[in-house]
């Protein structure tokens, strides 16, 4: 597997290196900065992008900026984020481009080595890796007692086309209905989940949060 990083700091990101090679997998470029990372995914063309969320100059959000504008730039491009806090804003924006080849997850809660790399190559397979806390936060508010149970089979199966990050379209040509069928289905699973219009929260992904948490 070949990887791009982007880490500010360097014992961290020489520590993920060497960690990462110690498994096989080759890191092809490292950078310390996150103004870069969008030229250089696109000449590396990596298996996986590992991204900080905090990097220079300001050390806020860059990194996790940089991660959602390389997805809506590069939607194929597996990404994992690295972060100390949930970045609310930016991590639903992040996933609402689509759950499939993306990971969020907390530095201090990556403790096992080996589920470490084995988060990372889910993720390069087109998985996803999400921290329990991202999850937790991300739904806190309208989270139910066994969401899911309510949803029929044909939900559930719009609901989990969703988490692999197809279109509306898409799931209607797969599922061979029309369009008008699945934003039925799709409205009846906002309702049953309990997930009324917001201004600052994406339905969408709350949805699909709420059925990765529950799979």
């Amino acid at each position: 597997m070949r990887i791009v990083i982007a880490e500010d700091s360097v014992l961290l990101r020489e520590g993920i290196t060497r960690l990462l090679a110690e498994y096989g997998h080759e890191v092809v470029a490292a950078e310390g900065d996150a103004t870069r990372l969008l030229a250089v995914v696109t000449y590396h063309q990596p298996d996986l992008v590992i991204v900080d969320v905090r990097m220079p100059p300001t050390h806020t959000d860059e990194g996790l900026r940089a991660a959602v504008e390389l997805r809506t730039q590069r939607p194929a491009t597996p990404v994992l984020v690295l972060s100390q806090y949930v970045e609310e804003r930016y991590a639903t924006e992040l996933l609402a481009l689509g759950t499939v080849g993306v990971g969020y997850l907390l530095k201090e809660r990556v403790a096992d080595v080996r589920e470490f790399v084995e988060a990372a190559c889910r993720v390069a397979d087109g998985g996803t890796a999400l921290d329990p806390e991202v999850v937790s936060q991300l739904f806190a508010r309208s989270r139910r007692r066994d969401p899911l149970a309510s949803l029929t089979p044909r939900e559930r199966e719009v609901l989990s086309l969703m988490a692999q990050g197809l279109s509306n379209l898409a799931v209607a040509e797969r599922l061979v209905v029309s369009a008008g069928a699945v934003e039925k289905h799709i409205s009846s699973i906002f309702t049953k989940l309990d997930l009324a219009p917001s201004e600052h929260e994406h339905r969408r992904v709350l949805a699909v949060l709420r059925y990765v948490a529950g799979e």
